[in-house]
C-alpha cells in the first residue's frame, strides 16, 4: 500500500511549525500505524534528513503515549483503539492521511508529533493520597463491596491519560479524565474519606493549567480509546458541589 502522509514540523514549542508530505510505499496493510511511522524514519535517516519524532512506548494500547491527531480525530478512526493499535488496512490505498500533535495549550509541543502532557501528572498529584489502615493485608472479604460499585470502578480506572479527550473536546477540558481518575477511588470504601477534598483539589488544579470547561457535547466520550463514559463527569460534579457545601477547601500556600 501507498500513502502521502501530510505530518506537521515544528522544531520546538516556540518555533513556527508547518506541514510537510512525505510518500510511504510498499507498507504492509497488516503494518500498524507506529510502524508506519517507523518506515518513514528509516527511510528518512538513510537519506540524511531528521526523523519525525513521536511518542509511544507499550505498542499495547494501555500507556496512552501514542497520541496522535490523524485525519481530524484522535487516534484516528475507529472506536476503542490508540494510534498503535489502528492498521494501515484500515485506510484506503493511495490515500492523503494528514498526522498532527495533540492541540491544546496544556499540551505545549515538544517537537514534532510530540507534546508535553506532564499536566495530567500534575492533576493526579494535585488529587492527594488515600488513607489507609497499616499493618498485615486484610481477608478479601473484609471490605464488601457491591459488584455494581466494583465494575463502574474498574471502568474509571482503565483511563490511560492519552489525553484524547482534551485533543477532541472544542474547549481542551480535562473533565472525562479527572472524572475518571476521581471515579475509581469515590466509588470504593478506601477513597471516600478525602473524596470531597480530592475532587476540589483536582479541578483547581485542571482550571489552573489551562484546561477549559465542559460542554457536553460528547466528543470526549466518542474519542475515548477506552470508551470511559461521561456519567463519570456527572460524578465529579456531585462530589465536587458536596465539597464546597460541606468541606470547602482552599489550596495550601
Amino acid at each position: 500500500m501507498n500513502f502521502t502522509l501530510k505530518i506537521w514540523r515544528q522544531a520546538h514549542r516556540t518555533s513556527k511549525g508547518r506541514f510537510v508530505d512525505y510518500q510511504v510505499t510498499d507498507v504492509s496493510p497488516d503494518a500498524s500505524f507506529l510502524e508506519m511511522l517507523d518506515i518513514l524514519n528509516e527511510h528518512l535517516v538513510l537519506i540524511g534528513d531528521d526523523p519525525v519524532f513521536f511518542d509511544h512506548d507499550c505498542r499495547e494500547g494501555i500507556c496512552g503515549a501514542c497520541s496522535l491527531f490523524i485525519n481530524g480525530r484522535p487516534h484516528g478512526k475507529g472506536e476503542g483503539t490508540t494510534t498503535c493499535q489502528l492498521y494501515m488496512r484500515n485506510f484506503k490505498d493511495g490515500e492523503t492521511i494528514v498526522v498532527e500533535p495533540f492541540r491544546a495549550k496544556a499540551f505545549p509541543v515538544i517537537k514534532d508529533l510530540t507534546v508535553d502532557r506532564s499536566a495530567f501528572d500534575q492533576i493526579i498529584q494535585a488529587g492527594g493520597y488515600v488513607s489507609c489502615h497499616t499493618g498485615g493485608a486484610p481477608d478479601g472479604n473484609a471490605l464488601p463491596i457491591p459488584k455494581e460499585d466494583a465494575d463502574l470502578a474498574m471502568d474509571a480506572a482503565s483511563c490511560i491519560g492519552c489525553g484524547a479527550c482534551v485533543a477532541a473536546c472544542k474547549n481542551a477540558s480535562a473533565m472525562l479524565f479527572v472524572a475518571a481518575k476521581v471515579s475509581q477511588l469515590a466509588l470504593l470504601p478506601q477513597g471516600k474519606v478525602e473524596s470531597e477534598k480530592r475532587a476540589q483539589a483536582m479541578v483547581a488544579k485542571m482550571d489552573e493549567l489551562g484546561f477549559g470547561n465542559c460542554t457536553n457535547t460528547l466528543a470526549c466520550q466518542a474519542v475515548c480509546p477506552k470508551k470511559i463514559s461521561i456519567a463519570h463527569i456527572a460524578r465529579l460534579n456531585r462530589q465536587f458541589l458536596s465539597g464546597k457545601i460541606t468541606r470547602p477547601w482552599k489550596k495550601e500556600e
